[in-house]
């Protein structure tokens, strides 16, 4: 009996390898494409038990973001999905009042890809 469930976990863990790694697949696949767009903000918010969100904002050389996808969810099923409402913006323009119009989560990884693109363009905290 004990090693039905061994080879069971064992089965389990391989599966749930493989669909990560093809999840990462997917998002490096995505993260290409918007690197042919220009710079990628990338910002994550963790979830600890509610779903976590990635997003990846295209810029281009004057930081108006071109395109915006995000990847939200809790398991390896998740997948990259565009998200609409910030294209043509700049990104250093954006500000809470722009960020009403997305979930918390999304909001805090939106946030956390702008702190990210001012942090390595060298634009600090100013504006």
């Amino acid at each position: 009996m004990v090693w039905y469930i061994v080879i069971l976990l064992g089965i389990t863990w391989f599966i749930q390898s493989i669909l990560g790694y093809l999840q990462i697949k997917h998002f490096n696949k995505h993260f290409k494409k918007m690197r042919e767009l220009g710079r990628v903000a990338i910002g994550k918010n963790k979830g600890k038990i509610r779903a976590g969100v990635v997003v990846l904002i295209a810029v281009d050389g004057k930081g108006n973001i071109i395109r915006v996808e995000k990847m939200k969810g809790v398991s390896v099923f998740a997948r990259m999905k565009p998200v609409k409402g910030l294209e043509d913006k700049n990104i250093l323009s954006i500000d809470n009042n722009t960020l009403k119009n997305f979930d918390k989560l999304t909001a805090k990884a939106i946030e956390n890809a702008i702190e990210n693109f001012k942090k390595f363009s060298g634009e600090g905290g100013e504006e």
